[in-house]
């Protein structure tokens, strides 16, 4: 199988979504530079790509082994010829029961890529997974020692 490589910077959420899709923690791996940063909805931060590749493969075979993610809008932010902003909104869909979570329930995300032009075609430096939590504006941690999501315009 040929090495993910983005061309433009707007292919680099659908790479990722492909990859993910497939399973490939070498894929997903494939599409950040050596020295690469990664954190994820709850703040786990990986550095480098061998860390991201493992991270992925974990997840990919124990949480997400029947997941879907589906690529929903892109936005591109050139900062220079070489260095772009991506945005993208995706769902996340079939996450795996397990123990306690019987059912996971879909997800929406926004992922931002920070991404170089390099002689391979485009690559992430950084990215940084952030969960979609609809009518909420913050999170807190409660009284009991829980974190929870809550709309500060609410009573």
């Amino acid at each position: 199988m040929e090495t993910p490589r983005a061309n433009y910077p707007d292919e680099i959420p659908h790479l990722f979504a492909t990859a993910w899709n497939a399973r490939s923690a070498n894929d997903i791996a494939a599409l950040f530079e050596e020295e690469a940063e990664f954190v994820n909805v709850v703040g786990l931060w990986w550095h480098k790509r061998e860390d991201i590749r493992k991270a992925h493969d974990y997840g990919l075979k124990t949480i997400f082994n029947k997941s879907l993610l589906e690529v929903r809008t892109v936005k591109v932010k050139l900062l220079s010829n070489a260095l772009a902003l991506v945005h993208a909104r995706m769902r996340l869909t079939g996450q795996t029961a397990t123990g306690y979570v019987h059912e996971p329930g879909d997800r929406s995300n926004i992922f931002s890529f920070v991404i170089r032009k390099g002689n391979e075609g485009w690559r992430c430096v950084s990215a940084h997974n952030t969960d979609v939590v609809p009518g909420v504006e913050t999170n807190i941690v409660d009284a009991q020692g829980q974190l929870k999501a809550v709309d500060y315009g609410k009573p």
